[in-house]
């Protein structure tokens, strides 16, 4: 019986251990299905994926290797199951495959900062197991998906700076564990769904520029661990419902740029014990500050700007030790007190602080001494558009650490402290439109980074300092409007860092100029207009090429004007009236680029000319000058006299003489000319009219073979498939530029044809001007065509975005390349709004805008131009060649046949000008699966970092970093806006130019 049951116990474990291997052999084949599960859904995620830097970010993932050593791959050790896929920053794109939903063992995905595209997955709702999902930084599409509700285990959800569209999941509610929701910077609509108020567990709410709207939920109160609420830039209205006050563990209440209303509650700073950041401006706010903000003892960021908060600002700032940044700009803050400036005396117990910004209220009374002793951190001071008064004091040397000190448009009175001389880190210093008096002080001068000074409409008197030599970072200087006296120091005009504007106008400044005015040769507008000046306009001043505005009426200048500004080719607008000018009115101002110029009350005679600015009797002004006579008849100037023929008979004789001499010769020159060709037994070279002669000047084969040394290659500036463009001298014209066209190309007689057709009768700064359409017979008896152009001495826009190593060119900065922009954006507008017939131009490019000496920009190349008469409402394509334009640059719509439009070369346009701003070509290998220069930049834009996609070369701009990120923000929209895929949704060349002139005077100011 006992053996019996030892047998039995013995039969028993070996059946359990039977059962043992099978379960085993089972876990083990399920493992090695699921694995292969995981190692199929990576290679499906690989094949929707793109490395458009070819830097091999997922070369790793091939069969070589597990797939668990593969980069950004993590897997569980026991059943070797991915747990994690981390892919940030490796500049990926592409697609997110649906096949991510069958890693169930996942839980972090992490995508961030690539440029992955399309709608993210439904599928990735099956993914139970998943704690983080990461897809900052992208492009996605589409909704956020509700299927994320299944992952009941998420706790992080970060989506923002994407495209998104649609609301945010009212099902998210059932997610219980989740902490943290990012889905800012996207595009999303509608409410905040209330149900968000049901996550107890929610610590980060961050939603801020999307386009929600409605009000912010009641029940957003009973989340009792939040700590981040973030809704700015949104379409949010209403009050701040009284439940948030219930968030005493808030670190982040950010509610900007919303249309939120209502009066902050006396006891609003007593709620929130750890809050470290209030932003509230750009709302609609009123009321008192209260006072209880000052028991915000963990305050870094204040921020009530753009609001309609008011009364006396009596807010205890002194245990807001961590305070380092207040903005109070742009309220209605003032009671009118004597005092009201004492709270300045609290604040100087905030030792971080460093920016202070109360521009623009309503405050009164005096600046108080103890502003010096404000924090030496603080590098941001201003109180500019307010009604203080009294002296500014001398305590303010003692902030040495000020970038920025805005005292302007006050009523500030006496001298200017020699005291500031110690803000030796000063870069803009704005004290114009106060009541201040004295002198300006020479300390001026220890001044050695300051970038701009306003000093402008005060009473101001003696000399300018010389000590302004010292400034040599200065680039904009205004004095007008004061009393100042005295000559104009030539250390002033040696500063050449002088490149927005120089204002020294209604002062009384007496003297000549300084021959040294020569050296602002990078200086946009000079106004030293109503003051006493004396002497000659000089020569030297055809040195300030970059020169646009030059204003200097209101003075005694006398003599002629210079023929050295026949150079200035920049130059838009010229004022000269009212000072003791005489002489002829010189023909070379006809062919500057001026928009207005007033030579009224001056001593002018003689004929004025008739083209250029002077046929446009709003753009010209004469009135005063007696002895003028001719111009355009809107002028109304008397006619002049007719010349009488001089019958003096030893002068007929001469000219008789010269008359028939110069027939012989010419007699002579033909006859030498057929022995010529009849000796060579050549088909006599000739120049065939395809135009009217009185288009172009005519000009045979054998003049431009003279021209380019026998079309030498020395003289080679460019080639292409349309042929070669030579530089040549023409004895009559000077220096141009010669196309010769391949006539082996099929359609290029019709690119001619049309280039020639399009050019004969324009007439604008900003298109290549001209000069022939040679078709000849060479002397070989050859058919030759060749398109004659005025020289553009700085070559094409191409050859400065992508210079060659071995080129030596200057650097290409923002103000010039803003400058091209305006001058394409004008001819663009020129042709399609004022040219009847109108013109589009069909192939806009780098290498099609041409620069000359002065750095204005000429479209050229219009072999693909299109004609449209509108009074007929059709277009004739005036090429025959059936080329669509350039890759890259060809608008959408004409890949799928639609005709030619104006709005096609908006679209080139807005191309144009993203590569401009970034650097990059429009068919870099980076373009790929997608992604273009559009969307690259629109990315950039969408994230607050258009800097970082910005050429390096206009970031070194010696302008203030504000106003040029604005600058750059302000053109990468229109040129966004110009490139958009809809031809309709594009603006028109007429705004484009407004806006572009906006953005230029806005950096001048």
């Amino acid at each position: 019986m006992k053996h019996t049951l030892t047998l039995q116990k013995m039969m028993f474990w070996l059946v359990l251990q039977q059962l043992a291997l099978i379960l085993i052999l089972i876990i083990t084949t399920d493992a090695l299905n699921n694995n292969e599960t995981d190692h199929a859904a990576l290679l499906a995620m690989k094949s929707k994926i793109l490395d458009p830097f070819g830097g091999g970010a997922l070369s790793s993932w091939n069969e070589s290797s597990h797939f668990c050593n593969w980069e950004g791959v993590l897997c569980s050790k026991r059943h070797k199951r991915v747990t994690l896929i981390d892919l940030t920053s490796l500049g990926l794109s592409g697609t997110l495959s649906p096949h991510v939903g069958n890693l169930t063992f996942l839980r972090q995905l992490v995508l961030d900062n690539n440029t992955f595209h399309g709608e993210i997955p439904n599928e990735i709702g099956g993914l139970y197991r998943l704690k983080v999902l990461s897809l900052e930084g992208n492009s996605f599409q589409g909704r956020i998906p509700a299927s994320l509700s299944r992952c009941s285990n998420l706790v992080e959800i970060w989506v923002g700076n994407n495209n998104l569209v649609g609301t945010i999941p009212e099902e998210f509610s059932s997610l219980s564990m989740l902490k943290r929701i990012f889905v800012y910077e996207n595009k999303l609509t509608g409410a905040i769904p209330e149900s968000l108020g049901n996550i107890t567990s929610l610590e980060v709410f961050s939603a801020p520029n999307n386009l929600l709207g409605g009000t912010i939920p009641n029940n957003l109160g009973q989340l009792k661990n939040l700590i981040f609420l973030g809704l700015g830039g949104n379409q949010i209205s209403g009050m701040i419902p009284s439940s948030l006050y219930n968030l005493s563990n808030l670190n982040v209440l950010s509610l900007p740029f919303n249309d939120l209303h209502g009066s902050l509650p006396p006891y609003f700073g007593n709620m929130f014990p750890h809050l470290e950041f209030l932003q509230l401006q750009d709302n609609n706010f009123t009321g008192q500050l209260p006072n209880s903000i000052g028991n915000l003892t963990k305050a870094v960021n204040l921020t009530f700007d753009d609001n309609e908060f008011s009364g006396k600002l009596t807010v205890d700032f002194s245990r807001l030790v961590n305070l380092v940044i207040l903005r109070l700009q742009l309220n209605n803050l003032g009671s009118g007190d004597f005092d009201e400036m004492h709270f300045l005396e609290s604040l100087t117990n905030c030792s971080s602080l460093e920016i202070l910004n109360i521009f623009s209220n309503k405050l009164k009374g005096v600046l108080p001494d103890f502003v010096g002793n404000l924090s030496l951190n603080i590098h941001f001071f201003v109180l500019a558009g307010n009604q203080l008064q009294g002296r500014i004091p001398p305590t303010i040397g003692n902030l040495v650490n000020l970038f920025f000190l805005g005292l302007s448009n006050n009523r500030f009175t006496g001298p200017i402290p020699s005291t500031i001389g110690k803000l030796q880190k000063l870069q803009r210093f704005a004290l114009g439109r106060n009541q201040l008096s004295g002198t300006i002080p020479d300390s001026i001068g220890n001044l050695s980074l300051v970038n701009e000074l306003y000093f402008n409409n005060n009473n101001l008197e003696g000399t300018i300092p010389s000590s302004f030599g010292n400034c040599q970072s200065l680039v904009l200087l205004n004095l007008q409007q004061n009393n100042l006296s005295g000559t104009i120091p030539k250390e002033l005009f040696q500063v050449s860092s002088l490149s927005i504007f120089l204002d020294l106008s209604h002062n009384h400044l007496s003297g000549p100029l300084p021959s040294e005015i020569g050296d602002l040769k990078s200086l946009a507008a000079l106004d030293i207009s109503n003051n006493n000046l004396s002497g000659e306009i000089l020569s030297s001043i055809s040195s300030c090429t970059s020169l646009e505005f030059l204003l200097l009426q209101g003075n005694m200048l006398q003599g002629s004007i210079p023929n050295s500004m026949e150079f200035m080719r920049g130059l838009q607008f010229l004022d000269l009236s009212s000072n003791n000018l005489s002489g002829q009115i010189p023909t070379f101002l006809e062919k500057l680029s001026l928009i207005n110029l007033n030579l009224s009350f001056n001593g002018f005679n003689g004929e004025l000319p008739l083209h250029g600015v002077f046929a446009n009797s709003t753009a010209v002004s004469v009135y005063g000058n007696d002895k003028l006579c001719g111009g355009i008849p809107s002028l109304q100037l008397p006619r002049c006299p007719v010349k009488k023929l001089n019958r003096n008979f030893s002068f007929s004789s001469k000219r008789i003489y010269a008359i028939v001499g110069a027939s012989i010769l010419g007699i002579l020159i033909l006859i030498s000319s057929l022995v010529f060709y009849f000796r060579k037994r050549k088909i006599k070279s000739t120049t065939l009219e395809l135009l009217p002669k009185e288009s172009f000047v005519q000009v045979s084969y054998g003049e431009l073979l003279n021209a380019t040394d026998g079309f030498s290659s020395s003289n080679l500036i460019g080639a292409g498939g349309f042929g070669f463009v030579y530089r040549g001298v023409l004895d009559q014209i000077g220096d141009v530029a010669i196309k010769v066209l391949n006539l082996v190309n099929p359609g290029v007689t019709s690119s001619f044809i049309a280039e020639c057709k399009v050019l004969k009768n324009i007439k604008h700064r900003n298109i290549v001007k001209i000069v022939t359409c040679c078709l000849s017979i060479d002397f070989q008896g050859n058919e030759f065509k060749a398109l004659v152009y005025e020289l553009m001495m700085n070559g094409n826009l191409e050859k400065w975005l992508y210079p060659s190593q071995d080129t030596s060119k200057p650097e290409f900065n923002l103000l010039q390349r803003l400058r091209v922009a305006i001058d394409v954006a004008s001819a663009l507008d020129y042709l399609h709004n004022q040219c009847e017939p109108t013109v589009i131009h069909c192939d806009l490019k780098p290498s099609n805008i041409l620069l000359d000496q002065q750095m204005v920009a000429h479209v050229g190349d219009f072999g693909l131009a299109r004609l449209y008469h509108s009074e007929m409402g059709i277009s004739h394509h005036s090429s025959s060649m059936g080329v669509m334009g350039t890759v890259g640059y060809a608008a959408p719509e004409y890949g799928i046949g639609s005709e030619m439009s104006m709005k096609g070369d908006v679209y080139s346009y807005g191309v144009l000008l993203l590569e401009m701003l970034t650097g990059k070509r429009p068919t870099d290998l980076m373009y790929v699966d997608g992604l273009n220069i559009r969307n690259f930049v629109g990315q950039a834009l969408a994230r607050n970092a258009v800097e970082l996609v910005m050429d390096q070369t206009i970031l070194k701009s010696d302008i203030d970093i504000s106003k040029r990120d604005n600058c750059l923000i302000a053109l990468v929209k229109i040129g966004l806006a110009c490139s958009e895929e809809l031809p309709q949704n594009r603006m028109c060349m007429t705004v484009v130019v407004r806006e572009l002139q906006h953005i230029k005077k806005a950096m001048f100011k």
